[in-house]
């Protein structure tokens, strides 16, 4: 098990953690060396568990704002997400699209037109090639 040496407050302390943990450790230390280093220069040298305790509550009640912030932001997004689920659940009503369809009988008339006209240009063009 790795021992390494963290300081707080200006003194230093031997601690062991798990192997591949020391940054962690070391991470945690400088938050309440942090800490311990306003508490020195607010009130100036204190016995070593008094400057622990306070500086490890200053970090609870950070610790402790954080939480409540998380909690209402995460009540946002749950009330967010039911108004989307909410969107998504409502009957939406299709929008009704009319396509207007040409009816049979103009298709044949047009058809037999066409063909009525080809048969006058095909004779047109006998009479004058012819």
């Amino acid at each position: 098990m790795p021992e390494i040496t963290i300081s707080i407050g200006g003194r230093k302390f031997d601690v062991a953690c798990q192997a591949g943990e020391e940054h962690y450790l070391q991470t945690a230390a400088k938050m309440l060396d942090d800490e311990a280093q306003v508490l020195s220069d607010q009130v100036g040298r204190m016995p070593e568990a008094r400057m622990l305790l306070m500086a490890g509550l200053m970090l609870a009640d950070k610790t402790a704002n954080i939480e409540d912030r998380v909690a209402e932001v995460q009540a946002k997004l749950t009330e967010r997400e039911a108004e989307l689920a909410g969107v998504r659940d409502a009957k939406v009503e299709p929008e009704r699209v009319e396509v207007p369809v040409v009816p049979q009988s103009v298709t044949d008339t047009l058809a037999e037109l066409a063909a009525r006209a080809e048969a006058l240009a095909a004779s047109v063009d006998e009479k004058t090639n012819g």
